[in-house]
């Protein structure tokens, strides 16, 4: 008697149905849409709203007038906060299939930490007081870091778990220290109180120039590792089955996801929950493949920074409330929604 061949288990990297694949481009470009008129958004909302005949002309004229300060001013905060928001979108995307965790993102590896530390460390003890200045210390932070928990981790033997572990441990010491420094020193905690809690205010064409670099090369390199980070979502035996090389691809995702938080740190402060909501929801409707986890998180990451640092310009009229804050009062809820349905579909 034949029996029919049983199906084969559909993995990450196989192709999607043409119908899929094109909902998946349409809502892609979608995707581009809405960031395009969040971004113009951004510039037309503040202190004072200009319509949106003077954002158009001062983008493309310079005669000059206030508006058109106002909308050159207002360019480089939107530009930095797509860089921003696109690199914790990914690098959160990249560290969640890093850890098998769906919840991470890019503090559960100290990341943030060890750039918020290296900051306080340079205004205390190097009397750094720019921008332009402790920059380079955050991403010097962010790196070291990065390098400590993939040696603590095992390096060539590093699991998710160890990993997880590793991180968690290191950024609680971090946060200690940068408390302890803070609290003794008091002129360190006045020029220090803006930049931890996460914001875009500093946004000048020198910082975006000084980390445009970093956020190029670590966006590019996360997307080239989409497939092998798919692989390895089915397991270890299965990826190297597959051809996956283990260690060089977590070596690589630990060397991306660092590059990326610690230039988005040293340019903005550490802002939380976008790298943790944007991938988790982008993964409801686009499913596992990081093929297309990636390219969306880095379109609509930057749309909730954005949407953020509006609401913040808004809701406290002349004054503002940094991008940090409202990602964390919206993000709070989310992460404990998200926690609760997990569980829930565990039971």
């Amino acid at each position: 008697m034949l029996v029919d061949n049983p199906p084969e288990p559909r993995v990450a990297n196989a192709p999607a149905p043409p119908n899929r694949r094109a909902i998946r481009a349409f809502g892609l470009l979608v995707s581009v849409a809405l960031l395009v008129l969040v971004a113009l958004a951004g510039i037309a909302v503040g202190a004072r709203e200009l319509p949106l005949d003077q954002v158009w002309h001062g983008l493309f004229h310079d005669s000059g007038t206030y508006a058109d300060v106002v909308v050159r001013d207002r360019l480089s905060r939107t530009v930095l906060g797509v860089l921003a928001g696109t690199a914790l979108g990914v690098s959160g995307a990249v560290l969640q299939a890093l850890t098998r965790n769906p919840l991470a993102d890019p503090g559960l590896l100290g990341i943030n930490a060890g750039a918020s530390a290296a900051v306080v460390t340079a205004i205390t003890f190097f009397g750094v007081t720019s921008l332009s200045g402790y920059v380079w210390f955050a991403f010097l932070g962010a790196a070291l870091v990065g390098a400590l928990v993939w040696l603590l981790g095992g390096s060539r033997g590093a699991t998710p778990v160890r990993l997880a572990l590793a991180g968690m441990a290191i950024s609680a010491a971090l946060y200690g220290y940068l408390q302890a420094v803070m609290i003794m020193d008091g002129a360190a905690l006045g020029r220090m109180r803006f930049w931890t809690v996460g914001s875009l205010t500093s946004a000048t064409d020198s910082t975006i120039r000084q980390v445009l670099p970093f956020f190029v090369v670590g966006t590019g390199l996360a997307l080239a590792l989409a497939r092998p980070l798919n692989a390895m979502a089915m397991g270890d035996d299965t990826a190297r089955a597959l051809g996956a090389h283990l260690n060089r691809t977590r070596a690589l995702s630990m060397a991306a996801a660092t590059v990326l938080c610690g230039a988005a740190t040293a340019a903005c402060g550490p802002i939380v929950f976008v790298g943790l909501m944007v991938p988790h929801v982008v993964r409801s409707f686009t499913g596992p493949d990081l093929r297309w986890i990636l390219p969306y998180a880095a379109v609509l990451s930057p749309v909730l920074l954005l949407g953020a640092d509006i609401i913040g310009r808004v809701v406290a009229r002349p004054a503002e409330v940094q991008v940090g804050i409202v990602t964390a009062v919206i993000g709070g809820p989310v992460f404990l929604f998200l926690v609760r349905r997990r569980r829930t579909a565990q039971l």
